[in-house]
């Protein structure tokens, strides 16, 4: 059955256009000294992040120490008998921030923040993930003769080869792979 339309029921094309002119003011030009109205981020010399860059701490790379103490921060207050699971994520994240904080192995190092320990520790957790399913490939395809080693050479050509990076968190999975 074909449907057919009459002239007045279909819509008939807009000849007016959508955005037709709305009287307004003349259009004002700013200079560099009034940029202060608009924001702080924008100077004379064009550069707009000039302000937020220089108030930015400097980035630190973690160290293996570092993620080692988080991982045992993270693994102890997970498994606290008394708390466990019952605590909201940010009271669990605080705990490990305050236990990470007071290990006597960090002692010197400059204070990572709850948000930081909370960061890194998605970055551990992701990449080791990873690697237990490519050490798990690795074992299945581990061939009489060879030990260890080999396996854990063959874990490390898998994950470059699915996510085309080096697998950097060794230290963390070695701590990790029975919990």
């Amino acid at each position: 059955m074909q449907t057919t339309c009459s002239r007045s029921s279909r819509q008939q094309p807009n000849t007016q256009h959508p955005y037709q002119s709305v009287p307004r003011e003349p259009y004002q030009f700013f200079s560099a000294s009034d940029a202060t109205i608009f924001g702080s981020q924008w100077t004379e010399d064009g550069n707009e992040d000039a302000e937020i860059v220089s108030d930015r701490k400097e980035r630190r790379k973690w160290s293996p120490t570092e993620d080692g103490v988080l991982i045992s921060d993270w693994l102890n207050t997970s498994k606290d008998p008394l708390v466990g699971n019952e605590q909201k994520a940010i009271a669990f994240w605080k705990r490990i921030a305050a236990y990470f904080a007071a290990s006597p192995k960090l002692a010197g190092l400059q204070k990572r923040e709850t948000t930081h320990c909370k960061q890194r520790w998605g970055k551990i957790n992701e990449g080791v993930c990873k690697f237990v399913g490519c050490y798990e490939a690795a074992t299945k395809q581990r061939s009489s003769g060879q030990n260890e080693n080999d396996v854990l050479k063959m874990a490390h050509e898998i994950f470059y080869n699915d996510y085309k990076v080096k697998f950097t968190l060794e230290h963390a999975w070695l701590e990790l792979r029975h919990d």
